[in-house]
């Protein structure tokens, strides 16, 4: 059989079980960015670094099919036929990929979006039937949910990862990156952040995540190299790398988890807050304390609290919503966030897509109300969005399903490369602190790339 992926259709049936879990212990010690280093070369790479389905890390390659708007399927429709398979610890495989803010219309009707200068696909999900996992216990597996069709697939694969890593760990290659230019200008920014507070003034809206696109090309090196620098420098908790095909490419370092579903018990963790962080000071930083105790701050990541508590009453159990963290203050690369927590157990019969469905996009980049905030994003922003503010994350037939929010997530077409950064706009909001903050978000992640952010722009 070919191991070469195909692409999913109305004709080409959605892979289902009955599926055999098995998994193997590989002798191997290499970092998850050594082992999604070697797996580069592969067709559709992905890697998941962090905290992702209660393990250190998720990569693979080679999928079994690959699904993107050119199949004529629906994603949530997709994500609800993942059937349930009770294999003990471990994730064993399942659909990869992203829901990026343009699938917001497949959930409501919204104007057209700016223009959107290297369009990446709405969304994009690829079935990975195997992968390899990192235990920071007990160290790496191969997991598969073997189908008797892909069984003799699934055994070369084993025999061929297993020789991968018994050899030496590549070498990670420089990085570096023309410098970052915002589009929207500075000026262009802070017009778009006094339209919003125009509407929030008039009682349209209460709040809009407004962003700008920082634009540049990567001159050494290669997106993959580029995720190995920034999810090693930055440790964000749930860094994403995925390989499109086509020379597309999504390099995520998000530290905001959108959705865990273990079981039916969902949770969120909207961040709304930030302030830079000088990592010397440690919790004497004036500027935690400056963003704890900031009303603005404050009422910005509440605001959000209470639309993820909206939306996911739409798929719990009445009673089982609650919030076990409100303005609780982290520490992120470079950054202090606020961050609170809401959970749920899902109503009998609500699947991943429908959980999907009644929470997309993210709350946190987009505003309150949603929709409205939607259209008056459409309405202020230069550029349209791609994956970013979308959701990045895996839903395993095993272990349930996790999802990042798109943030903090540079995309690539060629060699052009693209980072979005914004903030939540409410009405006691400052245009000039607004673009500060974009920057402040922007600054670590590209300078890990060994990039910088051209000055000369802000204004």
């Amino acid at each position: 059989m070919s191991l070469a992926p195909t692409t999913a259709s109305r004709g080409n049936p959605l892979p289902s079980g009955p599926f055999e879990a098995v998994r193997h212990h590989l002798g191997c010690e290499w970092t998850p960015t050594e082992v999604a280093l070697a797996l580069g070369d592969e067709p559709h790479a992905f890697a998941l670094v962090g905290s992702w389905l209660d393990s250190g890390a998720v990569l693979g390659s080679r999928p079994a099919l690959v699904l993107d708007p050119t199949s004529g399927l629906d994603p949530f429709t997709v994500l609800d036929q993942v059937e349930t398979t009770d294999a003990g610890p471990g994730v064993f495989g399942g659909w990869v990929g992203y829901l990026g803010y343009q699938a917001g219309r497949l959930v409501e009707r919204l104007p057209g979006s700016p223009p959107r200068p290297h369009p990446l696909p709405d969304w994009w999900l690829a079935w990975h039937d195997h992968v390899l996992r990192f235990d920071p216990d007990s160290g790496w597996w191969f997991e598969a949910l073997v189908s008797p069709s892909r069984s003799p697939v699934i055994e070369r694969r084993h025999d061929h990862l297993r020789a991968v890593l018994r050899g030496n760990p590549p070498p990670s290659r420089p990085v570096r990156c023309a410098p970052f230019r915002p589009t929207p200008t500075g000026n262009d920014h802070r017009k778009a952040v006094r339209r919003a507070l125009e509407l929030i003034g008039a009682g349209d809206i209460y709040q809009a995540n407004v962003c700008l696109r920082l634009s540049s090309q990567l001159l050494e090196g290669d997106p993959l190299d580029a995720f190995a620098a920034g999810s090693s420098q930055l440790a964000p908790r749930q860094a994403a790398h995925l390989d499109l095909g086509g020379a597309r490419t999504v390099t995520s370092l998000s530290p905001e988890q959108f959705l865990r579903r273990r079981g039916d018990q969902v949770t969120t963790s909207p961040i709304k807050g930030t302030r830079r962080r000088d990592p010397s000071l440690g919790a004497t930083d004036p500027a935690r304390h400056e963003l704890t105790a900031s009303a603005k701050d404050r009422a910005e990541n509440v605001m959000i609290v209470d639309l993820m508590r909206n939306d996911l009453g739409r798929v719990c159990r009445p009673g089982s919503i609650k919030v076990p963290r409100l303005l609780d203050i982290e520490a992120h690369p470079g950054l202090w966030h606020l961050v609170s927590e809401v959970t749920g157990h899902l109503s009998e019969g609500v699947g991943d897509g429908a959980l999907m469905r009644a929470t997309f996009p993210p709350g946190s980049v987009t505003g309150a109300p949603k929709v409205r905030a939607m259209e008056v994003i459409a309405e202020v922003e230069a550029t349209g969005r791609e994956v970013y503010t979308g959701a990045i994350g895996m839903v395993s037939p095993v272990a349930g399903a996790e999802w990042s929010v798109a943030i903090r997530t540079f995309e690539h077409s060629g060699d052009d490369i693209w980072l979005g950064v914004g903030g939540g706009i409410v009405a006691e909001s400052d245009p000039d602190a607004e673009l500060a903050e974009c920057i402040s978000k922007a600054s670590p992640l590209v300078e890990a790339l060994g990039g910088s952010v051209d000055p000369g722009r802000h204004g």
